[in-house]
């Protein structure tokens, strides 16, 4: 039976650096599910640590010798839906067990992990650009009440959060209306998007692993991350990204470290107060991963501030993996 390793959490637990020491004892290779990281030029508000080696032909870059996939996939102004990722990562999961390694998924992407793992019903259904031109320019609360007619049982179910956000509300109402254009062209059984099965997933043997810590550790660490890659020169690789003629209204700019920066570039805000800013961001975003993660009772939590997590996690893997119960 194939086994697929995941670590996953909320941003500054140090998921990879657990990855790359679980790698490396048992042949492995990382996956990256990381949302923010798969767009080339944007390195440091994403916090990918390139290391100085360039990018390998085969698509990967090499993290102390372990093959990291999964990162500088698409230009900051390309679409990039969780189908794409979950096909591409898929393929690389696929040759990574062909060559008889252990395939290691490590992020903080939540919708990415899910759709490899459990499958997405939503996969299949194709962006209608048409229909995203149109509603672009609407505001969010308009969307929620085109979608609350369309469909009343998804918009119940969106969270404040969700309500708010223009992107999201627009993909629901894409969904919605194909469902209802295709409920109507067809009687057939099966699936509501058209009859094939879009719940495609990973056959394999699945261990979750969880890293947390309370919050008030959370956020220190994310902190100190954030004052590091504002250091780092955050600010000129969006200068950098802007002469490319990449703008604040590509999806690709609205990711954190990257959105909470127009202010200053228009003159709005000052410099400490976007700092500020992105921490309280990257404060929320940690939150809701963990409420997302939370609900999966297939993780297996370790909490990184004791001083053993590692070895515990080691272990676990290795009974996992090896069948055997590590001593």
């Amino acid at each position: 039976m194939n086994k697929l390793l995941v670590i996953c959490g909320p941003t500054a637990t140090g998921k990879t650096s657990l990855g790359i020491i679980l790698a490396k004892k048992f042949d492995g290779e990382i996956v990256s599910a990381d949302s923010r990281q798969v767009y080339r030029g944007m390195d440091i508000g994403t916090g990918k640590d390139l290391p100085k080696s360039s990018r390998l032909p085969v698509g990967y870059y090499l993290f102390s010798g372990i093959p990291v996939w999964m990162l500088d996939v698409v230009e900051p102004n390309q679409e990039f839906s969780v189908a794409q990722y979950v096909d591409l990562a898929q393929k690389i999961i696929k040759d990574v067990l062909k060559r008889g390694k252990l395939p290691i998924i490590v992020g903080g992407t939540g919708f990415y992990i899910k759709g490899l793992i459990d499958g997405i019903e939503t996969l299949g259904v194709e962006p209608d650009w048409e229909l995203r031109m149109r509603l672009e320019s609407r505001p969010a609360q308009k969307l929620f009440d085109l979608l609350s007619r369309i469909d009343p049982i998804k918009a119940a179910s969106l969270n404040a959060s969700d309500r708010k956000n223009p992107r999201r509300l627009i993909r629901a109402i894409e969904i919605a209306s194909k469902s209802r254009r295709l409920e109507t062209a067809t009687a057939k059984a099966g699936s509501r998007y058209g009859g094939k099965d879009q719940r495609q997933k990973i056959s394999a043997e699945i261990l979750c692993i969880g890293l947390k810590a309370e919050l008030k550790e959370l956020y220190k660490r994310i902190d100190e991350r954030v004052d590091e890659r504002a250091k780092l020169g955050v600010e000129k690789e969006i200068k950098k990204l802007i002469k490319k003629g990449y703008y604040w209204n590509l999806p690709a700019m609205s990711a954190m470290g990257y959105r909470e920066w127009q202010p200053f570039f228009e003159g709005k805000a000052t410099k400490e107060e976007i700092i500020q800013k992105w921490k309280f961001d990257e404060h929320g975003y940690a939150r809701r991963q963990l409420t997302w993660f939370k609900k999966d009772e297939r993780i297996e939590w370790f909490d990184i501030t004791s001083p053993s997590f590692k070895n515990k996690v080691e272990k676990l893997v290795e009974s996992w993996y090896t069948g055997l119960n590590a001593k």
